[in-house]
C-alpha cells in the first residue's frame, strides 16, 4: 500500500504584505499557511526599486498547490507565472518558486 504522503498536496494561504519607499522601498509581512489541519507561520520581505512612492497594505488569500510538507513553500517567489484579470481592483496571481509550489492568491490593496 502506498503511503498517501508520496502524492504533492495543497494548503491554503494568507498573507498581509506592507510596502513602502521612495524611489527605493521595500515590503514585508506575514502570514499562515494552512496545511494538512496545521497552521504554520510565514513572512515575506524584499526590496523594491524604480516608481516607489508612499505606501500600502495588501492582503493576499488563497491556494498553494504542489506541496509535501510546509517548507516546500519557503523560498524565493519568482515574478508572476501569470495575471489573472481583476475584478473590482482585487489583485490575481500565480506564482511559483524554485520547490515547485504554486500559489494561487487574490487579494485587494488597501492604501
Amino acid at each position: 500500500m502506498l503511503s498517501s504522503a508520496s502524492h504533492a498536496d495543497e494548503g491554503f494561504v494568507q498573507l498581509t504584505i506592507y510596502k513602502a519607499g521612495w524611489i527605493i522601498g521595500g515590503s514585508g509581512g506575514s502570514g499562515v499557511l494552512d496545511f494538512r489541519g496545521r497552521r504554520y507561520p510565514l513572512s515575506t520581505g524584499g526590496l523594491d526599486y524604480g516608481l516607489v512612492f508612499g505606501g500600502s497594505k495588501t492582503i493576499l488569500r488563497g491556494r498553494v498547490s504542489n506541496i509535501f510538507r510546509p517548507s516546500d513553500v519557503a523560498g524565493s517567489m519568482a515574478r508572476p507565472v501569470r495575471a489573472l484579470p481583476s475584478v473590482a481592483a482585487r489583485a490575481r496571481l500565480v506564482l511559483t518558486n524554485q520547490k515547485g509550489a504554486v500559489l494561487e492568491l487574490t487579494g485587494q490593496q488597501l492604501d
